[in-house]
């Protein structure tokens, strides 16, 4: 650890050091304040160490949200270890290509996943241990969670830079696999500062934690959180009834929203008695009729919008008001230009890529050399977003670069060729476009545009299914067309734009 580090790790023990006896953890009827939450930390590092897990070690991680998960991350932090954070939603073969990618020496899972888990763990070699986290009955091949953590050794000190791994987070499937972001802690530090100043974050707030924790999203607002002293509400799995409750029990004063969240928060308020007076923020994307709406029931809030990813976190944001549709402007800590495909930058209200210097760009994608020597060309980080500022430097989005093709449906990233790939392999069809629609319900949905072999017949919910089978369900297509041919360009490459044009229609 060098003179001017700073970890995570570093950043929960001055939390403790602050506020000692204030809320850090709730979940269910566990409550943590931050003396005891940094001691588990300790006490779980401990455990690890002694189990064998060294500096840069793999941790992957298949469970919803708990307490245990947020101690996990802090004691990875301590040991410099890395958490593998595997989205939940995945089917056997995305999660068993995640964990193969990345070659974690431990799997912990939560109680739904602990048989699925073992048998994805059993194909992936470097897998050593397996442990299980939350109540409930232990599979044979399964450590409990509980078992790691020590006491003896708990106050250990490990040198860490803050530039060392921290978490892995994959990303949509450009071409068809998922690619692992690696963030450092760095990252992580920075991108709370970020939080902490757009959101004026303090050891009062209360965030109610209802994204899952493998999200960037959820995950930077409840270390924003833990950086400030605050308390974090961790829900297991978004609950609308159950996430009111927390605000009104515990006096949130936060929370990420990707739709339907808001439009699922509002039809539970209609029907129950909530106060939700003591939310003063909130962030994401929705539909703006949704927000208006959801701001007269909760009239001392504010929504904050912007633009990020997993690969740089934060980079623009500002609140909804001041430029309606905007993405607002750069975040305190990034720079932003708009290049075009030379790396040239573009004059204001020219569209180009959006490209990023910032201490919270990702260190790279996992084992991806030529990815990242394009996403890093020119010294810039390459976001593959299109995007135009106006004269007032609002930035607004444009659209997906074309050879990254995005479909956001309620926040999860969906690369066409990922469900492309699966639909082809369905026997009847011979060609496939798969694109975004506009929806009202999920901001976005997944339309595709088939052709079927000649003499072969399939029903849409068939087909629609046949992915869920094989792929995370969010990626199924919500709209199944069937048409006599697709349009060519030039070079007998299906014509997305075109496809675009003839069935993008709103829904």
């Amino acid at each position: 650890m060098g003179l001017y580090d700073f970890t995570v790790y570093d950043m929960i023990c001055r939390s403790a050091d602050a506020n000692p006896d204030r809320d850090a953890v709730i979940f269910n009827d566990a409550r943590l304040n931050y003396r005891t939450f940094k001691e588990k930390c300790d006490q779980l590092a401990a455990g690890l160490v002694a189990a064998g897990v060294q500096k840069g070690d793999r941790l992957g991680v298949v469970a919803h949200n708990c307490d245990e998960y947020l101690i996990l991350y802090g004691a990875a932090a301590k040991i410099g270890a890395i958490i593998l954070a595997v989205n939940w939603r995945f089917q056997e073969e995305e999660i068993f290509f995640v964990l193969n990618d990345c070659a974690p020496r431990f799997i912990f899972s939560g109680q739904p996943y602990c048989e699925l888990v073992s048998k994805v763990a059993s194909r992936v070699k470097s897998i050593e241990k397996r442990y299980a986290m939350g109540p409930g009955d232990l599979p044979a091949d399964c450590l409990p969670f509980s078992s790691l953590y020590k006491i003896q050794d708990a106050d250990r000190t490990f040198d860490i830079a803050a530039d060392a791994g921290f978490v892995i987070i994959h990303t949509a499937a450009v071409e068809g696999e998922p690619r692992g972001a690696l963030l450092s802690q760095a990252n992580i530090v920075f991108g709370s500062m970020v939080t902490l100043l757009r959101y004026h974050l303090t050891e009062k707030d209360c965030h109610i934690c209802i994204l899952p924790l493998f999200h960037i999203a959820g995950l930077a607002l409840t270390m924003a959180v833990l950086h400030c002293g605050g308390k974090n509400v961790i829900l297991e799995r978004f609950n609308p009834d159950q996430a009111l409750a927390a605000i009104e029990k515990e006096n949130g004063t936060t929370f990420f929203n990707f739709a339907p969240i808001l439009k699922k928060l509002m039809d539970a308020y209609d029907k129950g008695a909530y106060d939700i007076s003591s939310l003063r923020h909130i962030t994401g994307m929705d539909h703006p009729e949704n927000i208006m709406r959801f701001l007269e029931l909760a009239p001392s809030a504010k929504y904050e919008t912007g633009f990020g990813q997993t690969e740089a976190m934060g980079v623009s944001g500002g609140l909804i008001a001041d430029r309606p549709g905007s993405a607002g402007k750069a975040t305190p800590l990034s720079c932003i230009e708009l290049f075009d495909d030379q790396d040239r930058t573009v004059a204001t209200g020219t569209p180009g890529e959006i490209c990023v210097r910032s201490p919270t760009v990702f260190l790279g994608y996992w084992g991806r050399d030529g990815d990242n020597a394009y996403t890093f060309s020119s010294g810039w980080h390459h976001t593959g977003d299109i995007g135009r500022f106006d004269e007032d430097g609002f930035l607004w989005y444009v659209k997906r670069k074309a050879q990254k093709e995005l479909i956001k449906p309620g926040g999860e990233n969906v690369y066409p060729a990922e469900v492309e790939k699966v639909i082809i392999s369905h026997g009847a069809v011979a060609e496939v476009s798969v694109i975004g629609v506009s929806d009202k319900q999920w901001g976005e949905a997944i339309k595709a545009v088939c052709v079927l072999k000649p003499g072969q017949a399939v029903q849409a919910g068939e087909l629609r299914e046949f992915v869920a089978s094989r792929i995370a369900r969010y990626k199924k297509p919500k709209h199944v067309v069937f048409v006599k041919a697709l349009p060519k360009t030039e070079d007998n490459e299906i014509d997305r734009e075109k496809v675009k044009k003839e069935h993008g229609a709103k829904y």
